[in-house]
């Protein structure tokens, strides 16, 4: 089996490799490909430009394409909507049209952005969308593109992304402790921090599945499914948990204190409650999530 990874130089993408490579060929390309991954060399493609996602994605002819990129500065996105939206939205549907031209499976992911964060109780499948920002709709406008197309495809949507590489919260908090002696973090935005290699070994474990009839497979399973870990917690609270760990290491770590959203102020709007409900995935491919607390301390172990 070839696969294809779109955006192998990300947080998830570079995790997606090491997941990947014992189920089949892996190709992957970067955002406009440059620099050395794992595996096969990277093919260029341009994810602005519709043409060059054509060439790369005949060029290579997988089975299987996960596309991985995005444009994910989500503040930027209110001042750059045409540029969001020509990655986040169009690119995908170019992915999925050129997946069906090729009798191949393209596996998107998505985010909690597309809800506008009002609800109370972890959003199903099934709840509608209402993005609140520039971001949220150009990743919603792609899930339609995707699904429009009417090919083999599954839209997996995430939330709170975190890891050992590239820019996340996990990450700013660590670098944050080691310079300040006060932290201040928001405490009423609601949600499910979800390690980067959870999202890659769980894409994984739905393609093992797939391998004695993979065009069966996916035809049967087509759609959006909630992939994150299980459990919420506040900003503040996956703040609290990092600086606890570092505590325990006998490091010094600054106070933390809890601020409401209003008193820090970005251009786009966040949703407040933006937890997912993992039933559906859970169910369909026999798979358990785990606990944000659960995976966060896979995450220290695997760093120390």
């Amino acid at each position: 089996m070839k696969i294809l990874i779109i955006g192998g130089h990300g947080q998830v993408g570079w995790e997606l490799h090491r997941s990947l490579l014992p189920l089949g060929r892996v190709v992957a390309s970067g955002h406009r490909a440059t620099g050395p991954v794992i595996g096969q060399a990277p093919v260029a493609v341009d994810l602005a430009d519709p043409d060059s996602i054509r060439h790369a994605l005949r060029e290579v002819r997988p089975e299987i394409i996960v596309n991985a990129a995005a444009y994910t500065a989500v503040d930027q996105a209110e001042h750059e909507p045409e540029q969001a939206m020509a990655i986040n939205g169009i690119a995908p549907g170019i992915m999925a049209e050129q997946a069906r031209a090729l009798n191949a499976t393209l596996i998107h992911y998505s985010t909690d952005y597309v809800f506008d964060g009002t609800g109370t109780q972890p959003y199903r499948e099934t709840d509608a969308p209402d993005p609140c920002s520039v971001y949220g709709k150009t990743k919603l406008a792609g899930e339609q593109a995707v699904a429009a197309a009417g090919g083999r495809h599954l839209i997996l949507r995430t939330a709170w992304v975190y890891g050992n590489r590239g820019k996340n919260f996990f990450l700013t908090m660590k670098r944050l402790a080691a310079e300040r002696d006060h932290l201040r973090v928001v405490n009423d935005q609601t949600g499910a921090p979800t390690w980067s290699r959870l999202i890659a070994q769980t894409t994984a474990g739905i393609i093992s599945q797939s391998l004695a009839d993979p065009t069966g497979f996916f035809a049967q399973h087509s759609g959006i499914y909630h992939l994150t870990s299980n459990g919420h917690t506040t900003w503040h609270g996956f703040a609290r948990a990092i600086l606890d760990h570092l505590a325990a290491q006998g490091i010094a770590v600054p106070r933390l204190e809890a601020i409401p959203t209003t008193d820090y102020p970005l251009p786009a709007a966040r949703p407040a409650y933006s937890v997912l409900n993992n039933a559906k995935l859970e169910s369909v491919f026999k798979l358990t999530m785990p606990s944000w607390e659960s995976a966060l301390q896979l995450v220290l172990q695997n760093e120390a």
